[in-house]
């Protein structure tokens, strides 16, 4: 008695077929008969059965007379170039309609045949397109089993998705309402094991019928084993056969869903008493199975799209950061928190020799250090991946559950460089369908007692609990682990010199801009000064009655008053970018009272209001700082004074190590259009073009917060605005 693994199982070799179908086989060259099921004698005329082999189905026209006229038979080569596609027709047999399908396999051409049936209960929509409009996985699964229950409606119908280890679990589920529900359950590998998979892959539509039916076995003179891979008819396999019977159910009909060439998962039909539904039926089935993979591909797809579209921006984003650095250690060390969420990681470790900066939650720098040094010995290639880092290397190395899971990259194996990404220990449990335990018994097979595996018994739900694993790294984080990768592959410390020397060249080219910019300030403040003074004789000198002349020139000194702001306007963004830096512990509500109180005078009206709350201390640039609040009250001040009441309120408040302050207006407001390019150095929204000013404010308060390590965004409606700005925390 021989032994077979449920893998190990000829499924596709059962030597019989389903009683619902007749089957003849030919050979591919000489289409003389060489296989046939018993039964087809059921149907077709036949003396002998004997008498059939070696012969040709033309050689028995009073049998065969209806499959040789057919249009499938006499262009039967057209059909069977290539392998494995199978053609459909209808014909007539006794007065009987039979569907006739054709398919070559090897050196055989198989002709199956199955009566017509007639379904009374089909219901289907035209709307084909509908599965296009779902974006959501859920509602798309769902909504394939409701449009399928309208074609072949079993008592439960479900969509059944392979895991990465070759498991399976029900994603979606139909049911009659006295039927137990088995969504979101977990089926071992040994349900449909390798083999099974295989043939799911290349026939990709499966029905059986009556599990109890008898099963029809196949004749042939040279006594061969006939691969019936294609054939619709395919008798199931014994221990298939007890698994149904172990389910309460007497029927099922399977379709693949098929995503990128790869079996991805069944939609699985069971019913709890015999049912067989017709051929065309299963293939429209089939049709509307193909048609929500496609679906579900598509918005995979597009949904990949824009995740690399974000990550790129990302990426986009480090790689300024880094060039900052002349070294690659800074520019890791300086965007660590950055590095750390691409991967969706909870912790994250820089090593660079015996230097070991973290960000997040990662164990200590002893572990981190066993870590690498067991990485350096024990694995090869630019990147390791391990979910079950715990679970394999917990003891060994001694190991906190916050290093379930890690991604190791090598930057520089010698020199002992490396990023790890950590995760926390998941706390995770299966809901199985029933023990997975296996169990051996004994089945027959071709005549043969065989020793297999046995189906469960019980489908009660079995919980294991899973230890040592973090959640799983999926695709999208191994993608940005490369992304990292190849970010400092291209702006890594091999570039130094390169990038030094172009530094160096910026660097001389913003002294000549500064000295630009002061020299602009300097050597034409002179002149303007002149041409103001000029402009004021002028105007004293004029008579009383030379209005016209008098506005003509009150607008030349406009002019000149409005040329002299915006050079030093300029020259304050210059010093805002490169001039020395002093961050200290600085105390704001002063500056803040006083910048308000020349704002009130300066861009008010009698009636604006200005509410002063708390205002904590920040670490920043004193200069600098003072630039930013000037710029941002003398707006809100300046954009409000039109209101008829004005009203401007200043606060600021801590949230951890950082210190946010908002500064609101009921002012004009800032519309949705202009917010890319709100910092741009002068830039003016058309609905401020009637207030003073030349659009340079906000970008000298862009690059002062940049600098200083802060930041500045805004929020608008037609309310008003608020300017928020954020500020490291003193230190204490």
């Amino acid at each position: 008695m021989n032994f077979v693994e449920c893998h190990e199982e000829p499924i596709h070799i059962p030597g019989h077929i389903q009683s619902f179908g007749y089957l003849i086989g030919i050979d591919a060259e000489s289409h003389s008969i060489t296989f046939f099921s018993r039964n087809i004698s059921d149907i077709f005329t036949i003396r002998s059965s004997d008498e059939l082999f070696d012969k040709k189905l033309t050689d028995f026209p009073e049998s065969f007379q209806t499959i040789i006229d057919s249009d499938i038979y006499t262009s039967l080569n057209k059909f069977t170039r290539r392998e494995n596609e199978t053609y459909f027709d209808k014909i007539f047999i006794g007065g009987k309609e039979y569907h006739f399908s054709v398919f070559k396999s090897g050196q055989y051409i198989f002709l199956e045949f199955e009566e017509v049936l007639i379904n009374p209960d089909k219901r289907i929509s035209n709307k084909y397109d509908n599965f296009y409009a779902i974006d959501n996985e859920q509602d798309l699964w769902n909504h394939l089993l409701e449009t399928l229950s309208k074609v072949v409606n079993y008592d439960r119908m479900m969509v059944y998705k392979f895991m990465m280890d070759g498991s399976g679990k029900v994603i979606a589920e139909k049911k009659n309402e006295d039927m137990e529900s088995f969504l979101g359950l977990h089926y071992p590998e040994s349900d449909i094991p390798k083999q099974a998979r295989e043939l799911y892959l290349k026939k990709r539509k499966r029905i059986f019928s009556n599990i109890d039916a008898d099963r029809i076995p196949i004749l042939s003179k040279a006594k061969v084993e006939i691969d019936l891979t294609f054939a619709a008819s395919r008798a199931m396999s014994p221990v298939h056969g007890q698994y149904l019977r172990n389910l309460g159910v007497s029927s099922s009909f399977s379709v693949s869903i098929i995503i990128d060439n790869h079996l991805w998962g069944l939609v699985t039909c069971q019913n709890i008493k015999p049912k067989h539904i017709d051929l065309e039926d299963r293939v429209q089935a089939g049709i509307f199975t193909a048609l929500a993979a496609n679906a579900f591909s598509s918005f995979k797809s597009k949904s990949e799209l824009n995740y690399r579209v974000e990550l790129n921006g990302k990426l986009s984003q480090l790689k300024t950061n880094f060039l900052k650095h002349n070294y690659l250690f800074d520019s890791l060390v300086e965007n660590k928190t950055e590095i750390k969420n691409l991967p969706e990681a909870n912790g994250l470790a820089i090593i660079s020799d015996e230097n070991i900066v973290t960000e997040g939650i990662t164990p200590a720098s002893p572990v981190i250090n066993t870590i690498a040094q067991w990485a350096l010995e024990n694995t090869e290639g630019p990147v390791y991946v391990n979910r079950s880092f715990l679970k394999h290397h917990g003891e060994e190395l001694d190991l906190p559950d916050n290093a379930a899971g890690i991604i190791i990259y090598f930057i520089e194996r010698e020199k002992k460089e490396m990023l790890i990404w950590f995760r926390k220990e998941f706390d995770e449990h299966i809901n199985w369908a029933g023990n997975p335990e296996k169990k051996v018994e004994v089945f027959s097979q071709n005549g043969e007692d065989r020793q297999m595996i046995s189906p469960r018994t019980s489908f009660r739900i079995f919980t294991e609990n899973i230890k040592g694993h973090s959640k799983r790294w999926n695709s999208r984080n191994i993608q940005a682990v490369q992304a990292v990768r190849d970010l400092i592959l291209e702006t890594s410390h091999k570039n130094y010199i390169t990038i030094k020397r172009l530094n160096d060249e910026l660097k001389k080219v913003n002294e000549e801009l500064d000295s630009f910019s002061y020299t602009i300030s300097h050597d034409l403040g002179t002149p303007l000064t002149v041409m103001k003074l000029n402009a004021q004789m002028l105007l004293g000198n004029l008579a009383e009655d030379s209005e016209k002349s008098k506005k003509k020139i009150n607008a030349i000194i406009e002019e000149i008053d409005n040329m002299a702001e915006m050079m030093q306007d300029v020259l304050q963004l210059s010093r805002a970018k490169h001039s020395e830096l002093q961050l200290e512990n600085l105390r704001t509500a002063t500056t803040i009272q006083k910048i308000s109180e020349n704002a009130k005078i300066t861009y008010g009206n009698p009636k604006s209001e200005i509410i002063i709350k708390e205002c904590p201390d920040v670490l920043a640039d004193k200069t600098m700082l003072h630039q930013v609040f000037l710029n941002i009250i003398n707006n809100a001040v300046k954009y409000s004074s039109h209101r008829e009441q004005p009203k401007v309120e200043i606060e600021g408040t801590e949230e951890g190590q950082i210190i946010i302050y908002r500064i609101s207006d009921n002012g004009i407001g800032i519309p949705e259009e202009d917010k890319p390019k709100m910092f741009k150095i002068f830039n003016r929204m058309d609905n401020a073009k009637k207030f003073k000013g030349n659009g340079v404010g906000l970008s000298i308060v862009h690059r002062v917060m940049k600098r200083i390590g802060g930041s500045v965004d805004y929020e608008s409606n037609k309310e008003g605005t608020s300017f928020i700005l954020t500020f490291k925390k003193p230190y204490i």
